[in-house]
């Protein structure tokens, strides 16, 4: 063996250990899913006060529409459904954190037969433990507090369908205290404020108001907002509550329309396409788009050693091993960031994997330029545009119904991208900008180059087109380090090849890319904008 493939080789495993143990430790990381669908909900809420202007001529006739758009939007009867949902996203929670509380007790028993073992000149082992233990105590108050949270709004939800005593049991059983200021929490004082105000001999505690205002928000605040004023007898805020709550309801038919009828029309016209395409492949074989043989094959002029050192140094390598460890030598702490810091600081990093990505790239191919001319093609006069809306429209149902089934197995575990989670809370336009760049266009351009312009044709010099596809989305999907991911992420890898392999246009697998991620994060925002 070569020192240059020995080096290969120690830099392989030393860069995929990290992403073996990103992989493994996201098996008990919760999945954005769940986080997506009680967003929804409130979206729901919120348009469920909607009632709509017309004017006195059509009021009649309007009123009727409003009942039946209402009714495919949100059903019959939204707090039931609602509720279900509040149900299953207790139970997921409930899971989880039993999953912590076990790791927790795992972690302790190791710790102290590594205190026992270890001898005096080992004592490292142990702060090891210790850290992982305070981590876990952090996740584990963490969940406890969704769980409070989900109970407190669960209440209010029931108290809507006229279950009122079994709401304020609910409420009552979160209190640690009978007195009022010895409560642990602010979901606590929350929740003995809500108790006190449906109880039969209704309280009115003192900074009701502030807190409600403070520690519920969306529909939930309005409902709570609501009982209080109507006890204060307070009709000017009541009107002016109830005007604004309407204006959100407004806004919130908007983009439930948004979120949930117009992906199901596109993805309605992606299954039709996808179809017609499955019944060309059947009736045309060899002249079908799906159909792949040898002459869709690149010429490749390097071999095996080159993709391994393009994909392990240029990829992995720079990304797991150099990168964290040149972030050490920096003064500060990227988890204490605000949100628009965090947001900078995902460009800067993702800017200088795709620099480092594309150097090592082209210093790794250059001896073999002039490259063949189907190579990294980015041809503007040509029919990429309808190759990347045909693609984006294909992917829509395959990668939903994937993900539909993806949920049933990883039950709301697996983990997601951070990306996603940051992009719920944000709400401020330079962040969404800053995320807008990084998924829509950075991402894509780096990440297309990679996967499809490089590795995808390189392994066409070994393995069929179609198992060149396979592999390249396997890779792809991977490499995003949630294993919850690898299954959608795959389909859609696979959407991105054949609309390459295809095309011969990175812009057309670029813009499928795109407008995938364009979608995800204009869905995360209309859903996080719900709850405010």
């Amino acid at each position: 063996m070569s020192i240059k493939r020995l080096t290969l080789l120690v830099l392989t495993i030393i860069s995929l250990i990290p992403v073996l143990f990103s992989l493994i430790n996201s098996i008990n990381q919760p999945q954005v899913q769940v986080n997506l669908e009680l967003y929804q909900t409130n979206l729901i809420l919120q348009s469920s006060e909607f009632l709509g202007k017309y004017s006195n001529i059509d009021q009649t006739k309007a009123n009727l529409n409003f009942t039946e758009v209402k009714k495919v939007l949100i059903g019959k009867n939204p707090y039931k459904v609602v509720s279900d949902k509040y149900k299953i996203a207790l139970e997921t929670s409930q899971k989880n954190l039993d999953r912590l509380e076990n790791q927790f007790e795992i972690t302790i028993g190791s710790s102290v037969s590594v205190d026992v073992k270890d001898s005096p000149i080992t004592p490292s082992s142990n702060s090891v433990y210790s850290t992982k233990q305070e981590q876990l105590k952090t996740n584990i108050n963490s969940q406890k507090q969704i769980i409070d949270r989900l109970k407190l709004e669960l209440g209010i939800l029931k108290i809507k369908q006229g279950e009122i005593s079994k709401a304020i049991e609910s409420w009552q059983s979160m209190l640690t205290t009978n007195n009022e200021n010895d409560l642990d929490s602010k979901i606590e004082v929350v929740a003995d404020i809500l108790t006190n105000l449906w109880n039969e001999n209704p309280k009115i505690l003192s900074n009701a108001e502030s807190q409600i205002q403070d520690n519920l928000h969306g529909w939930f605040s309005y409902q709570a907002l609501t009982r209080l004023y109507t006890l204060q007898d307070r009709q000017a805020d009541l009107i002016s509550l109830k005007n604004k709550q309407q204006e959100k309801a407004n806004l919130a038919i908007i983009k439930l329309i948004w979120i949930s009828i117009i992906p199901v029309l596109l993805g309605i016209i992606g299954f039709s396409l996808l179809i017609f395409l499955l019944a060309q492949l059947l009736l045309k074989k060899h002249g079908s788009i799906l159909y792949f043989d040898k002459k869709l094959s690149w010429q490749t002029p390097w071999d095996t050693e080159t993709i391994w050192q393009v994909l392990i140094v240029g990829f992995f390598f720079f990304g797991q091993i150099i990168f964290p460890i040149v972030l050490n030598f920096f003064p500060f702490n990227p988890t204490s960031f605000s949100l628009r810091q965090k947001a900078f600081y995902i460009l800067a990093s993702y800017l200088s994997l795709t620099l480092v990505g594309i150097c090592v790239l082209y210093w790794s191919i250059k001896s073999y330029f002039p490259l063949p001319k189907d190579w990294f093609r980015f041809e503007i006069k040509s029919n990429w545009l309808a190759w990347g809306v045909g693609g984006y429209l294909v992917a829509l149902p395959l990668v939903i119904i994937v993900s539909l089934i993806n949920q049933q197995i990883w039950d709301g575990q697996g983990g997601s991208n951070p990306l996603l989670f940051l992009a719920l809370e944000a709400q401020d336009t330079v962040v969404l900008a800053i995320f807008y760049f990084t998924a829509s266009l950075l991402a894509p351009f780096y990440e297309e180059i990679m996967f499809r312009g490089f590795l995808l044709p390189s392994l066409t010099r070994y393995i069929p087109v179609w198992a060149a596809i396979t592999i390249s989305s396997l890779i792809f999907a991977l490499a995003h380090l949630n294993l919850s991911e690898v299954l959608p992420l795959g389909i859609l890898g696979m959407v991105l090849g054949v609309v390459y392999t295809r095309s011969r246009n990175l812009l057309s697998s670029m813009l499928v890319h795109s407008l995938w991620n364009s979608g995800t994060l204009l869905n995360l925002f209309l859903l996080g904008s719900s709850g405010k």
